[in-house]
């Protein structure tokens, strides 16, 4: 059963609009409510559960002496509004940013972890090659904002420099560094996911490590029980996964992949180079994994393109048309 969450604003075209798109948002394990009177507000939650509560900063706080809610969250006109014992997050910025921040200041109570998952385990694609420069990362948000238009999909990114926040033309103030120290504490929970969780073209996201050193210091276990413990929470139907190199050991996250892409090249180094990693598979006891690869040749940009179009042409261009075909089955090369 989901939360509730109360939204009360001087501006009730506000509070309706955040509501109608909190709504439509499946992983926020929120019912939003939009209330218009601070009488239809009371009444409520003096008959159900109000769990959190986000009020505009105009409101006058004695108003709410009455109206029984967990935790309350103020909606701040301006930027620079100082955070006292209620937590503040700014009222004009886009809706999933608010959301970001609301989730990242809301406290789970304890007798409510662990969080119940709200539907079977995901799916786990892992894309990975040994080969550089194979167009990897362009194919995986790609791939993940084509599946995105009929299902939920989260797509993680493993790789040191990725790009992401030139590409997507987004600054994030939260990555998946903030993700994997919470997690080594112990303090994972869908809360904190959806507290760094981005969205490009219909696609979640969590934006890359911030340092490098932050995925260098993580061993291929730890990762492979982060990602197992996302997909296990139901929330998304498909977790995708760009993974980096393998020099950190990352096999044991490739063992929890259903299928692995691996694109490749023609030419005899790049050939060189997936026959090492088959071979590498077999000596360390995971050859079983070469059955679940897929090796993809595919389509190279024809010309540089400014960055901030990039993803957009390659979702309508040669590489989308090709994940489309491949998710039909129509393309691909198995071994």
């Amino acid at each position: 059963m989901k939360r509730i969450m109360g939204v009360y604003d001087a501006d009730p075209f506000y509070a309706d609009r955040f509501a109608e798109f909190a709504n439509q948002k499946e992983q926020i394990p929120f019912t939003v409510v939009a209330f218009s009177s601070i009488a239809k507000l009371e009444a409520f939650s003096g008959q159900q559960q109000l769990d959190l509560l986000l009020v505009g900063d105009e409101v006058d706080k004695t108003l709410l002496t009455e109206v029984k809610v967990k935790q309350t969250i103020r909606l701040s006109e301006t930027k620079e509004a100082l955070a006292g014992e209620i937590p503040v997050v700014y009222k004009y910025q886009a809706s999933d940013a608010i959301l970001r921040e609301v989730m990242a200041c809301y406290k789970v109570q304890p007798e409510q972890s662990p969080l119940i998952a709200m539907g079977k385990k995901s799916m786990v694609i892992g894309v990975y090659s040994p080969v550089s420069r194979c167009g990897k990362t362009g194919f995986c948000m790609t791939l993940g904002q084509i599946l995105a238009r009929e299902s939920q999909v989260l797509f993680i990114s493993l790789e040191e420099h990725s790009g992401l926040s030139r590409l997507t033309g987004t600054e994030y103030t939260t990555s998946l560094s903030d993700l994997i120290y919470d997690f080594r504490q112990g303090d994972y929970t869908r809360m904190r996911l959806g507290a760094v969780v981005h969205n490009w073209g219909g696609l979640d996201y969590i934006p890359p490590a911030l340092y490098a050193e932050d995925l260098a210091e993580l061993r291929g276990e730890e990762l492979a029980r982060l990602t197992a413990q996302i997909a296990s929470d139901g929330i998304y139907q498909v977790v995708l996964v760009d993974i980096g190199h393998l020099g950190r050991g990352l096999e044991p996250l490739l063992d929890i992949c259903d299928v692995i892409y691996t694109p490749i090249k023609d030419d005899c180094v790049s050939m060189a180079k997936i026959s090492a990693w088959q071979e590498y598979l077999e000596l360390c006891g995971r050859a079983y994994l070469w059955e679940r690869v897929q090796m993809l040749k595919l389509p190279r940009p024809g010309t540089v393109w400014q960055a901030e179009t990039y993803l957009e042409q390659l979702l309508w261009g040669e590489m989308g048309d090709f994940a489309r075909n491949l998710l039909k089955g129509q393309t691909g090369n198995n071994k």
